[in-house]
C-alpha cells in the first residue's frame, strides 16, 4: 500500500443546502442542515484512504466533543491518528458552509486549533513514529500556518519525500518562492493560481501562462484545475497536457478539490506517471460532487475504478 501522511487541518463542518446563498442581510428560509466531519487536510487524508492509501495525519483538533469525533472518524477509516493532537488550549476548527441548487458554495471558517499546528508537531511525528522518512508522498494546504508549511516542505527535501501543496485557501499574498522551489507538485485552482502568480487565469491560455511563470519560479510539476474544464498538467519538459472533467450531477463540490488532492497523493504514490495520476484525480473529483457533504462524499477505489470508462 502507497504511504502518505497529510499535514493539515481538521475541522467540524456546518453544513446548510437551500435554494439560494444568501446576500448580505438577506435570509433564507428552507434547506437542509448537516454536521459533517471536514478540514482540507482531513478530507484529503480520507480521500487517499478510501481509494487504498495507507495514510496518517499530523494535525491539531480541540479537547471537546467536535475534536474527539473528528479523530474518531479517521479511525473508522482507517488512518493512523496517533499525531492527530488533542488541542488544551484551542477548539476544534469550524467550517459554515452554505450549498446552493447549483452546488455552488460559499464557505466562512474559524481555524481553531489548526492555527497552533507547529514545525514542533510534525519535528515529533519524524522522531516518534518516523512518519516523514516513512512516506511516500507528503501532502499540505494553506488552513495551517505557512511556518509549519515550509518546515514540512525544508524536512521533506531533507528526506528526499515528494512534498504536494494544494493552496487553498486561496493565498491572498502569494507563495514564497523558497517554497514552491522545493514542491513535487503545485496544485492551484484558476482563483489560487491567479494569486500565486499575478496572472488572471480564467482560460486554459492564461493558465498555461501560469504555468510557464511556476516553472520559472522552481515548481517541477503544475496541475492547474479548471473546473468543468478540466485540468491542464504539465511536467516542465513539454507541453501542458489538458485532460478533460467527466460528465455527472452535480449536489455539492465542496470537497471536490480535496478529493483531486487525495487521488493524486494516492496515485503518485503508486508510482503513476503525472498525466495518468491527474486522470485518477479527475474521475475522483468529479464523483466526489454527486454527493453532499466533504468527507462522506470521497469515491471509493471501485467506484473510481468503475467510472474510468467515462474518461
Amino acid at each position: 500500500m502507497p504511504k502518505i501522511v497529510v499535514i493539515g487541518s481538521s475541522n467540524t463542518d456546518m453544513v446548510i443546502k437551500s435554494r439560494t446563498i444568501p446576500r448580505p442581510g438577506e435570509t433564507v428560509i428552507g434547506g437542509k442542515f448537516v454536521c459533517n466531519a471536514g478540514g482540507k487536510g482531513a478530507n484529503q487524508a480520507v480521500a487517499a484512504a478510501r481509494l487504498g492509501g495507507e495514510v496518517a495525519m499530523i494535525a491539531r483538533v480541540g479537547k471537546d466533543m467536535f475534536g474527539e469525533q473528528a479523530r474518531a472518524g479517521l479511525v473508522a477509516e482507517g488512518i493512523d491518528v496517533s499525531c492527530v493532537t488533542l488541542d488544551e488550549n484551542a477548539a476544534t476548527g469550524i467550517a459554515l458552509i452554505l450549498v446552493d441548487e447549483k452546488a455552488e458554495n460559499s464557505i466562512s471558517v474559524a481555524s481553531g486549533a489548526n492555527e497552533n499546528l507547529s514545525p514542533a508537531d510534525v519535528d515529533a511525528a519524524e522522531e516518534r513514529f518516523g512518519l516523514i522518512s516513512g512516506a511516500d508522498i507528503l501532502v499540505v494546504q494553506l488552513e495551517t500556518p505557512m511556518e509549519t508549511i515550509l518546515h514540512t516542505a525544508k524536512l521533506a527535501e531533507k528526506l528526499n519525500i515528494p512534498l504536494i501543496l494544494d493552496p487553498a485557501p486561496a493565498p491572498q499574498n502569494g507563495l514564497p518562492d523558497e517554497l514552491l522551489a522545493r514542491l513535487a507538485v503545485l496544485k492551484p485552482n484558476e482563483t489560487e493560481a491567479s494569486f500565486i502568480t499575478g496572472i488572471e487565469v480564467n482560460s486554459p491560455e492564461t493558465a498555461r501562462e501560469a504555468i510557464q511563470q511556476l516553472h520559472a519560479r522552481g515548481v517541477r510539476q503544475v496541475i492547474i484545475t479548471l473546473g468543468k474544464e478540466g485540468v491542464l498538467v504539465s511536467d516542465g519538459a513539454s507541453e501542458p497536457v489538458h485532460v478533460p472533467s467527466i460528465s455527472v450531477n452535480a449536489v455539492d463540490s465542496t470537497a471536490a478539490g480535496d478529493a483531486f488532492s487525495g487521488a493524486l497523493a494516492c496515485a503518485l504514490a503508486e508510482g503513476k506517471p503525472l498525466v495518468d495520476a491527474a486522470r485518477f484525480a479527475v474521475i475522483a473529483a468529479g464523483l466526489s460532487v454527486t454527493k453532499l457533504g466533504a468527507q462522506q462524499s470521497m469515491p471509493t477505489r471501485e467506484e473510481v475504478e468503475t467510472a474510468s470508462p467515462m474518461m
